[in-house]
């Protein structure tokens, strides 16, 4: 009976796959099929897995229904007892599954948290069966770094998500602007950026000429649209240990990017403090900064407003290099599961081309592996390919630091001292590097005691 309730549900899978429309390119080749898992020998005994995640949306809840269901089909000896919580409670009954000592034996984790449950000997190093078989050929160095702490490979990753630059055509045509490229590899400068906002920019009309970074919100998203302004300019937030900000954000790289930034608002007016809702698809913003989504939300709210007709994406601006934040949930093992084996072969085939390819076609993500988007033409094609290309080329872990979160609002208040309050750039760093400096020595003194 369990086996004719699965073929329902998988047939129902391949139904809407269909209707998605999301069809792969075709067959792999045998390099890629070689990227999915080899299967180890279990004896009869029936292992069960539990595996901590946060609830997503529609399709991604599916995709993991979906994948497990498989996953079980092609391993009886394992069963996975799959949670999912409500993701503003998530973090939370995690760390305290941890500190209490009964956590899941896999759990799912943001990027920016690895190295807080890295150092707190919560995850199982995974370089060893990395090493193995979970073809690291296959996946771009700068996305594994992500989820590296101290040489030790501690998440495997599913997919990414990416920002670029959105821009009105008849805007830019009106004040007789060249449109950017569509090329991922060739970038407008922020300087020729700014030059196009300027001549846009139309205050007695309500239009603004550019939002570089989503305005101001919470550190999480400071985090992903401020940051890679730091790193075009050459800057950067903290140093490769993750243990200062010393030596970084006082650099004059960042200190450039910070003014550069702030004197969008302050000095150049070409940036607004606050946007009308929607102001890009609504044609009261020439510029914006965003991310994949945009394009769906764009097109289920604002069909008149069409793509190639009324506006179009290009890669985003660079300073002196090309920089986008990397990195998103991936799958970790508990130090303390007793099946340390199963559920390597679970995680492994999670992300594996096979596992990943039943994902990205229900989810429509941005696949890790590139032997996976290279068979969807949708990610091969304008506008996508410019997320997907940055993220491979370009692609760069925020910074890996068992503190993210005091890092990432100290940084936060950065910006928005520098802008905002228009404090001295000098001033407003040193602060914040005493912020970030201080809250690492006390984290050391809490591990210790």
């Amino acid at each position: 009976m369990r086996r004719n309730i699965q073929a329902v549900l998988l047939l129902s899978v391949a139904i809407l796959l269909l209707l998605m429309g999301c069809e792969g390119k075709g067959r792999p080749t045998k390099d890629e099929r070689d990227t999915s898992p080899k299967d180890i020998s279990l004896d009869n005994k029936v292992v069960t897995l539990t595996f901590w995640r946060n609830s997503g949306n529609k399709a991604e809840n599916y995709a993991y229904e979906s994948l497990i269901l498989e996953f079980m089909e092609k391993h009886p000896n394992i069963r996975i007892d799959m949670m999912p919580f409500p993701y503003a409670d998530y973090d939370t009954k995690l760390r305290t599954a941890v500190a209490t000592g009964n956590p899941p034996d896999i759990m799912a984790i943001d990027a920016p948290s690895l190295a807080s449950y890295a150092q707190a000997g919560a995850l199982m190093p995974l370089t060893e069966h990395y090493r193995t078989d979970g073809n690291l050929h296959d996946i771009p160095t700068s996305t594994m770094e992500g989820y590296t702490y101290r040489n030790d490979i501690y998440l495997a990753p599913l997919t990414e998500s990416s920002i670029a630059m959105f821009y009105n055509i008849k805007m830019f045509e009106k004040a007789g602007l060249s449109l950017p490229s569509s090329d991922p590899n060739e970038a407008w400068t922020w300087e020729q950026v700014l030059e196009a906002a300027t001549k846009i920019n139309d205050p007695d009309e309500g239009v603004y000429g550019i939002d570089p970074a989503q305005g101001f919100q919470n550190a999480g998203a400071t985090a992903y649209f401020k940051y890679p302004i730091i790193w075009q300019f050459g800057g950067d937030v903290m140093n490769e240990e993750g243990t200062s900000a010393r030596g970084a954000l006082d650099s004059p790289e960042t200190k450039q990017a910070l003014t550069f930034y702030s004197e969008l608002f302050t000095k150049h007016k070409v940036a607004a403090f606050e946007y009308p809702l929607d102001a890009f698809p609504n044609r009261k913003l020439g510029i914006t900064i965003d991310g994949t989504w945009t394009l769906a939300h764009i097109a289920e709210n604002y069909p008149e407003f069409k793509l190639g007709v009324d506006f179009g994406v290009a890669p985003l601006p660079k300073g002196t290099r090309q920089a986008v934040a990397n990195g998103s949930w991936a799958l970790g093992i508990s130090a303390k599961t007793e099946f340390a084996n199963e559920a390597w072969t679970f995680v492994n085939w999670m992300t594996s081309y096979e596992g990943l390819m039943i994902y990205s076609r229900i989810t429509g993500d941005i696949p890790v592996r590139y032997s996976v988007a290279k068979q969807f033409e949708k990610l091969n094609e304008y506008p996508l390919n410019i997320f997907v290309v940055q993220n491979q080329k370009y692609g760069r872990p925020r910074p890996i630091t068992p503190i993210f979160p005091q890092m990432a609002e100290a940084v936060k208040d950065l910006f928005e001292d520098v802008t905002l309050q228009q404090r001295n750039v000098d001033d407003a760093v040193e602060e914040a590097i005493i912020r970030i400096d201080k809250a690492y020595v006390d984290s050391q003194r809490l591990s210790l005691q």
